[in-house]
């Protein structure tokens, strides 16, 4: 069996990646995700937590 064994090695040249805002979560844990982007900072994380900021303003303090 082993001569039906194959190695595959992969680049990596693009990623492509979306952020999905759950508003069906607790908008205390909406709120909390906002926070660890802002605390960890990378790429787009300033972007992405202002956004979700915006939406818990929109849809409020209601729980699902």
């Amino acid at each position: 069996m082993l001569p039906g064994i194959r190695g595959l090695r992969l680049d990596v040249t693009e990623v492509r990646a979306k952020f999905k805002y759950d508003d069906h979560k607790p908008a205390e844990q909406r709120a909390d995700t906002a926070r660890r982007l802002t605390g960890r900072g990378q790429g787009l994380d300033a972007s992405a937590a202002a956004q979700q900021r915006r939406r818990l303003d929109r849809t409020g303090t209601w729980n699902a």
